[in-house]
């Protein structure tokens, strides 16, 4: 708003040319001036520090709950570790008896093979030699 001051308004006295003051402020003014700034901005800081305090307070809450959830996560972790472990534990006692039990049959087979081996050159040795005894009792009754 556009004031309509005239010459004799009390405003055009106390501002100077370039409507300054035309009085400078004493050193108690100056005193006052500042301590009610600093006041003001204790309070704004007062202020801000409350709102930070609800704010933080619910930083803090989000941080416990983040913290855990995080513990939680992690006891999950070790848990699944220590069960795939023991499953991969299993698997390779399970394979080393599969390992050991083929050992087993494949030596009980060529015990097997040798053992019917054996047996088939002892007939084949009887054999021949009963040829032999027939061969030669024909040529003991040719003579």
């Amino acid at each position: 708003m556009i004031s309509k001051c005239t010459s004799t308004c009390h405003c055009q006295r106390e501002m100077g040319i370039e409507g300054m003051p035309a009085k400078e402020p004493g050193f108690m003014e100056r005193l006052q001036t500042a301590a009610k700034a600093k006041k003001a901005q204790l309070e704004k800081i007062r202020a801000s520090a409350a709102a930070n305090s609800a704010k933080s307070t619910g930083r803090q809450a989000a941080q416990v709950e983040a913290a855990a959830a995080r513990k939680i996560r992690t006891a999950g972790r070790k848990d699944s570790d220590r069960v795939g472990a023991e499953h991969r534990e299993a698997q390779r006692a399970a394979e080393n008896a599969r390992q050991a039990l083929a050992i087993v049959n494949e030596k009980a087979r060529k015990e097997a093979e040798r053992v019917a081996k054996a047996e088939a050159d002892a007939t084949l040795k009887k054999n021949q030699k009963a040829a032999r005894g027939k061969y030669a009792a024909r040529k003991v009754r040719q003579k």
